[in-house]
């Protein structure tokens, strides 16, 4: 059967369109070949697992790792407790106190020392020791969990003295105030912090009498309480925190309010003035006098308004003569 020229052109024309020159025809969607299966990896060429964090061949001279910033180059004591970890050993990682002795006890290495090292120190060591027959590549990471070796002094007048605990590798002196329960009222307004230059005996707490031995820093307390810039202290292992009672001085005569104050460091008689309320109707800046302890005698000392109040002095304001 022939087909006529019309009937041909559009039999042409449904056919389907050829893909553009040099672009390859698509199959169709049934005929289109699947991906094939991946391979199963090869143990030989597989890349390792590799950890967070990881810590080279002590014998490659190359330093570990070191544990955070904080706490790096802290020293183990005494009760303190550590955490470790190590990568794929769940019976090796956990957290271990250090007894009395400075020691602790760990899985498969017996008793380890630890007082006196660092958290770096410590982390090699035990690297090093596991190495020795019992894991080919120990993956070690030694942190500080809970601080208990290191202490400061709180004496004098404070609602609970005593020693108290660091709760890290820095303590400042308003912490230390607020474990000690706060100054009493009687306390005095200058707190005096002491760097010992040798340590204290264990089990013994300073006497605010005992004489101090080692740098002193003398702190307002007002300032303190009130955070100006400057005021407050970072603390060391085994300070002393001073509070003594405090000074007062008494004053008399032609004031509003006259009795006992309590003496700031570096108050002036002017100052003193202004804390008793100012002068009376009757009182006068002319004549200022003062009773003071001088060279073991009670003498009579003349003010004037920029003087300096000292510790007992008994002030009088005299009555104007107008």
């Amino acid at each position: 059967m022939k087909l006529t020229a019309p009937i041909f052109i559009m039999v042409l024309a449904l056919l389907p369109r050829q893909a553009e020159a040099g672009s390859p025809a698509q199959p169709p969607a049934s005929q289109t070949p699947k991906p094939a299966d991946p391979k199963p990896a090869d143990p030989k060429t597989q890349t390792p697992y590799k950890p967070d964090f990881a810590l080279p061949d002590p014998q490659s001279g190359q330093p570990p790792v070191p544990a955070p910033p904080v706490s790096a180059n802290y020293v183990i004591g005494p009760q303190d407790q550590i955490s470790i970890t190590v990568v794929d050993e769940t019976d090796l990682t956990g957290k271990f106190r250090v007894d009395g002795d400075g020691m602790f006890t760990y899985p498969y290495l017996g008793r380890v020392p630890a007082a006196g090292l660092t958290l770096t120190e410590l982390q090699m060591r035990l690297t090093t020791q596991l190495q020795n027959g019992y894991i080919r590549n120990p993956q070690v990471r030694v942190e500080m969990d809970v601080y208990k070796s290191q202490s400061v002094y709180v004496i004098g007048k404070v609602r609970t003295p005593g020693k108290i605990q660091m709760t890290g590798t820095q303590m400042t002196l308003l912490e230390a105030l607020a474990m000690a329960g706060s100054p009493t009222a009687d306390a005095s307004n200058e707190i005096i912090v002491v760097h010992p230059k040798r340590p204290i005996p264990s089990g013994t707490v300073p006497s605010p009498d005992a004489p101090n031995e080692g740098e002193e820093i003398r702190v307002n307390r007002r300032d303190l309480e009130l955070g100006r810039t400057g005021q407050d202290v970072v603390l060391r292992d085994g300070d002393i925190i001073n509070v003594p009672e405090a000074q007062r001085f008494y004053i008399t005569g032609q004031v509003r309010n006259p009795g006992f104050y309590v003496l700031d460091p570096g108050m002036t008689v002017e100052q003193a003035l202004a804390l008793a309320g100012g002068l009376s109707e009757r009182g006068s800046t002319r004549g200022l006098a003062a009773t003071r302890m001088v060279n073991g005698k009670r003498t009579d000392v003349s003010l004037k308004l920029e003087d300096k109040v000292q510790p007992n002095d008994t002030i009088t304001v005299k009555q104007r003569l107008f």
